[in-house]
């Protein structure tokens, strides 16, 4: 009991404010380092899961990386750089009609008629 022949009622009353009081506070306090404490823990979580994004996202990359390394070495004239060179405006200089008809036959043809004076011709 908490009123006696020592403790009047008004007394009583105070010490359980008090009482409550103390409880309340240390409940608030014990509340907010819960509350703290998940906020860290989430911030910890979310950190986690994007070091991990980022790693997965590297490992996409380097694998591409690969992909394209791998396909660049089988198909090394589709990847041959273009050079940066204009339309040639020169006519292309061909053989006479004679020496193309003798190439497509698969005839003999003598080497003058590749060389300038043959191709002069």
């Amino acid at each position: 009991q908490l009123v006696n022949d020592n403790t009047a009622e008004e007394q009583a009353v105070q010490l359980l404010r008090n009482i409550w009081l103390a409880n309340n506070n240390l409940d608030k306090h014990l509340w907010q380092q819960q509350v703290e404490n998940d906020r860290e823990e989430l911030a910890h979580q979310q950190r986690m899961e994007e070091d991990e994004q980022e790693h997965l996202k590297q490992e996409h990359i380097n694998e591409e990386e690969d992909a394209h390394k791998e396909e660049c070495k089988k198909n090394k004239h589709k990847y041959i750089p273009i050079q940066n060179s204009g339309v040639p405006d020169d006519p292309a200089v061909t053989p006479c009609s004679y020496a193309l008809c003798k190439l497509d036959k698969g005839e003999y043809l003598e080497l003058w008629y590749f060389t300038n004076d043959g191709l002069d011709e």
